[in-house]
């Protein structure tokens, strides 16, 4: 794409963000004359409208809404590039927005960014804390932790730790019901879910190739606080990672169950795009982790 597009580009996203022509030939700045200019220039090339322009604000066609967003994208790879290519060994700045799950983003990312952005005064972070699998191009996402194995993609993967899922019980629950001594006993006892939408869930013991098992749960929770808080209540057993529970089982709150049987543990890693390789100031937030991780070693208590 010649460069007079990419300049284009960038004024129409400009002009999207500012809310009109002249409130973006005045941030540019540029005058509205040029601004006006290279917008037409824009739906011109790409054969569509992009904008609705009235006497007090701009309104986005469908096509508009998808360049603007496509736009952003593209010009946010580009300042990355930049970043790389300039000096990534100078000192991490602008916004580093990081994705992770979010019980592990509450109690083991969370407690660290107070330390992070001592250490780095020119960079600010927005940290989103969700329960699924976000799109680092659509969501504007530089950095996305997650747990298991990671599929086939052109993402970069840098693995961080390794999180162990555990099976616990409250010693209520295991005094009432007896303690299952293989997986297969697990059809016998009320099983607690991690998931968002009731159903059968499949719970994976041993190695890969590791007999899985299909339970029925009682009860349902998209939320691991909540489901650890039940198994203390004696409502059932838990299937959550080992960090989660530590203070519980050291009080005898809860029972660690088929110790012989668990899953191998699961890779944590952390996902940013190819583009980003070079960003220092991805790189930095990375190799804090990885210290403070491996100094107080929390994934894998």
């Amino acid at each position: 794409m010649a460069v007079d597009q990419l300049a284009a580009m960038a004024t129409f996203v400009r002009a999207v963000d500012a809310g009109s022509l002249s409130a973006a030939a005045r941030a540019l700045p540029s005058s509205l004359t040029s601004v006006s200019r290279q917008i037409s220039a824009l739906e011109q090339h790409f054969g569509t409208r992009l904008l609705v322009r009235t006497t007090r604000q701009l309104a986005l066609t469908e096509d508009g809404r998808v360049l603007y967003e496509r736009a952003r994208s593209i010009l946010g790879e580009l300042r990355e590039i930049e970043e790389a290519l300039a000096g990534s060994r100078r000192e991490p700045s602008g916004r580093l927005r990081v994705s992770a799950p979010t019980l592990m983003g509450r109690l083991l990312i969370a407690p660290l960014l107070g330390d992070f952005l001592r250490a780095c005064p020119s960079l600010a972070v927005d940290l989103l804390l969700v329960d699924r699998n976000v799109d680092l191009i659509e969501e504007d996402v530089h950095l996305a932790l997650r747990v298991g194995r990671v599929p086939d993609s052109q993402l970069v993967a840098r693995k961080l730790a390794e999180v162990q899922m555990i099976h616990c019980a409250s010693p209520d629950y295991l005094a009432r019901r007896g303690e299952p001594q293989t997986p297969s006993d697990l059809a016998q006892h009320d099983c607690l879910v991690f998931s968002d939408a009731p159903g059968m869930a499949t719970w994976r013991f041993g190695r890969a190739e590791g007999p899985r098992v299909r339970v029925a749960g009682r009860l349902w929770v998209n939320s691991l606080d909540a489901l650890a808080t039940a198994a203390e209540a004696g409502a059932g057993i838990v299937r959550v990672p080992s960090w989660q529970v530590e203070r519980q089982l050291g009080e005898g709150r809860l029972r660690r169950l088929l110790r012989e049987h668990e899953p191998a543990p699961a890779p944590l890693h952390a996902l940013y795009q190819p583009s980003r390789l070079g960003s220092a100031k991805i790189r930095a937030f990375i190799d804090f982790l990885i210290e403070r991780w491996r100094v107080s070693d929390p994934l894998s208590r």
